[in-house]
């Protein structure tokens, strides 16, 4: 699939934003800045391209708490919000660091960690066969990092109407909801996340009704009753490790393999935006699902960001300075 350029220009601010992000913010400052975070970000998807996936978790778990401020990648004690339980499983911290190492040399006290998570997500969404888009950036990093203000992230066992105020709270529509979790398309998830949907779904028990008669015995092939819950399985039924559209395909047709994606054909909103990605009409008449998906990310990464003298630009990103 050839990958669709996209350059994106969005002045518009979401959230709790107080200042004004913009495309090629280090131009001046740090020239080489995307540069440097590309090459660290690519070197370490030759390494292991399950990392794209993995970045692309760590940008949205860090702008859903406190907004787009790295406030996640702080590692000051078991009370800092990378510990948080709706963080489970999340990583790339270590790609990240790098990257800001790397910085460092040419750039010293120059380029937010904030601003790394979002250029790793961007390049790693090209990595893995997504959109190719600029990223506005400007942010500066927090001063705050604590495990209880994660207590509101989105969890896949939440109903649609959790999920819908969530993103509502973030400035984030139906639309930006369901491209979003469209990052599904490429990763995996733990069998830890599937044992209520396939076994007890009913306080007596039993399967969630929504899976595909045809998955259902292959989900629990995979994660069998009282089996190992760090087994991983692909979250894109048949189609993991390339970013496409083929994650709302199988909302449609009922082979969700999260809850939380299976409940976007719950709602009558939610499941208009997954049909007006999949409707015959589409490739003609359609929105566009990778400029679109460019576009919410975009907008995501605007939630709540420091600009001008707030916060600060950390030396390392997982202390604060």
């Amino acid at each position: 699939m050839e990958v669709v350029v996209l350059v994106i220009f969005l002045s518009y601010m979401v959230g709790i934003s107080q200042g004004q992000l913009r495309v090629g913010f280090y131009a001046d400052k740090c020239p080489d800045a995307e540069p440097i975070v590309s090459s660290v970000v690519h070197d370490s998807f030759l390494s292991d391209p399950n990392i794209a996936p993995v970045l692309l978790r760590l940008h949205f778990h860090d702008c859903f708490v406190q907004g787009c401020d790295g406030s996640i990648l702080i590692d000051n004690g078991p009370s800092a919000e990378r510990h948080a339980f709706g963080h489970q499983g999340v990583g790339g911290f270590e790609v990240i660091e790098r990257a800001k190492q790397k910085l460092e040399a040419p750039c010293p006290g120059v380029v937010s960690c904030a601003d790394i998570v979002a250029l790793a997500a961007r390049d790693a969404v090209a990595l893995a066969g997504g959109p190719v888009y600029q990223v506005p950036t400007g942010r500066r990093d927090g001063v705050v990092s604590n495990v209880s203000m994660a207590d509101e992230m989105p969890d896949v066992s939440d109903s649609i109407q959790q999920t819908k105020f969530k993103f509502f709270q973030k400035g984030l529509s139906e639309r930006d909801l369901v491209l979003l979790s469209a990052a599904h398309t490429i990763g995996t998830t733990a069998c830890f996340f599937m044992t209520k949907r396939l076994y007890n779904f009913f306080p007596g028990g039993g399967s969630d009704p929504s899976i595909n008669p045809d998955l259902l015995p292959e989900l629990k092939a995979r994660c069998p009753q009282n089996g190992d819950v760090n087994t991983r399985l692909p979250i894109d039924h048949g189609s993991a490790e390339r970013f496409d559209s083929s994650i709302l395909w199988n909302i449609r047709r009922g082979f969700a393999v999260l809850e939380s994606d299976a409940r976007l054909y719950d709602d009558l909103a939610t499941r208009m935006v997954v049909d007006s990605y999949t409707g015959l009409s589409n490739p003609i008449f359609g929105p566009n699902f990778e400029e679109d998906f460019a576009r919410s990310m975009v907008k995501m990464g605007q939630i709540g960001v420091l600009t001008g003298s707030e916060g600060q630009v950390r030396r390392v990103c997982g202390a604060f300075n």
